[in-house]
C-alpha cells in the first residue's frame, strides 16, 4: 500500500499506517514525527523524503528504510527492529534505545546513541557511516556504537566523545590514538574479538549501502569503553 503525506497531518499519517497492516510506502514524506512508533514485527515501512522526529520511537520489530533524511531522536526508545536510513541522521539518534540495530548511510548529529542501554539479552547497536557530531555515546549504559568515518576527515567523531558513559562500546574505524577522552573512560586499538563481535553489523551495513566490507573491516579500529575505576558507575543505577 501507498501513502501520499504531502500535505497529510502526523497524527492523520500514522493513524494511517497503523490501520493499513502489512508494508506501507509512504511518498512525499515532509518531516511528520513519529512515523512507525511502537510498530510491531512483521511490518515494514519505506518512507521517501524526510522522515521527522522520534521516527521509530519505541519501535517493537518492524523494519524502517528511509529514503532520506531522517531528523531527530530517531529510535528513541526502541526496543526490537531496524532503521536503516539513506542518508544522514540529525541529533539524539537511538536517545535510550534499548535493542533493534539503526544503521545510518551518511552522517549523525549531536548526541548519537545518549542513553543507549542493554537490556536482558537485547543488544541496541548503531552503524554510522560518516561522522557523529560531539558527545557521542554520552551517559551510554550498554550497546554498541561503530563509527565507519567514510569519506570523512578523521577524528569522524566531535567533542567530549563518550562523556558519563558508564556500559557498552563504541568502536571507532581508523586511528585515533590521538583522541581526547574523559579519564572515565579507556580507548585503546581494537582486539581480533571485539572486530568479530562487530563483523556481522558491519557486513549488513555493506548490504545494505553497496559498501565494500573487505576494505572496512580490514581498517585499523579503536575501541572507548568505560574505565573500571569509573566513578561514573558510582552515581547510576547498573542493569
Amino acid at each position: 500500500m501507498r501513502i501520499n503525506a504531502s500535505g497529510v497531518l502526523y497524527r492523520d499519517l500514522n493513524e494511517k499506517i497503523r490501520a493499513l497492516g502489512g508494508d506501507v510506502i509512504i511518498d512525499g514524506c515532509i518531516g511528520q514525527r513519529y512515523i512507525g512508533a511502537a510498530l510491531p514485527a512483521g511490518r515494514r515501512l519505506i518512507i521517501n523524503g524526510v522522515a521527522g522526529n522520534a521516527t521509530g520511537a519505541y519501535l517493537d520489530g518492524a523494519k524502517i528504510i528511509v529514503n532520506g533524511n531522517i531528523q531527530d531522536a530517531a529510535g528513541d526508545t526502541m526496543n526490537a527492529g531496524r532503521i536503516i536510513v539513506h542518508g544522514n541522521a540529525g541529533d539524539a539518534l537511538g536517545y535510550a534505545m534499548r535493542g533493534g540495530e539503526i544503521y545510518i548511510r551518511g552522517n549523525a548529529g549531536y548526541r548519537c546513541g545518549i542513553h543507549m542501554k542493554a537490556y536482558k539479552e537485547k543488544l541496541p547497536v548503531i552503524v554510522v557511516g560518516g561522522r557523529c557530531g560531539s558527545f557521542l555515546g554520552e551517559y551510554q549504559a550498554g550497546g554498541l556504537i561503530i563509527v565507519l568515518g567514510l569519506g570523512a576527515t578523521l577524528p569522524a567523531v566531535g567533542y567530549f566523545p563518550g562523556t558519563g558513559m558508564h556500559g557498552g562500546k563504541i568502536l571507532l574505524r581508523g586511528d585515533y590514538s590521538d583522541l581526547s577522552v574523559p579519564p572515565q573512560v579507556r580507548l585503546m586499538e581494537a582486539t581480533e574479538e571485539d572486530i568479530d563481535d562487530a563483523a556481522v553489523y558491519i557486513s549488513r551495513f555493506c548490504e545494505y549501502f553497496g559498501t565494500d566490507y573487505d576494505e572496512i573491516i580490514s581498517s585499523p579500529f579503536w575501541k572507548m569503553i568505560p574505565n573500571s575505576k569509573n566513578p561514573y558507575k558510582q552515581l547510576y543505577v547498573q542493569n
